[in-house]
């Protein structure tokens, strides 16, 4: 359980979290670096990332803290998003904007 733990304290403590597959300066999959450059379209500066790729624990307790089975997965204020197809839709819907402009 402490890995379930440690993942809940990232996401209620910081108000953007990216948990990706490498760091937003260097992603190490298509998936995560199209999920940054949503974000810093979105004009977020302030994004949280935690690369998986360093630890097994998190690869793996990600996928069952949300109960999604890919990476990257995107959290606001605490609420899981979704990965980097549903943060696709909601940027070209402009939902994603309108998230980020509410917080």
């Amino acid at each position: 359980m402490e890995t379930q733990e440690r993942i809940k304290q990232i996401v209620d403590q910081n108000p953007v979290v990216l948990f990706m597959k490498g760091t937003a300066q260097f992603p190490m999959c298509g998936f995560s670096g199209r999920a940054i450059q949503v974000l810093k379209a979105c004009g977020v500066d302030n994004i949280t990332t935690v690369n998986v790729l360093d630890d097994e624990g998190i690869r793996q307790g990600i996928k069952e803290f949300s109960n999604w089975p890919t990476i990257p997965q995107l959290y606001v204020n605490g609420e899981f998003i979704g990965g980097s197809d549903i943060m696709m839709e909601m940027y070209q819907s402009g939902e994603l904007q309108q998230l980020f402009a509410a917080a």
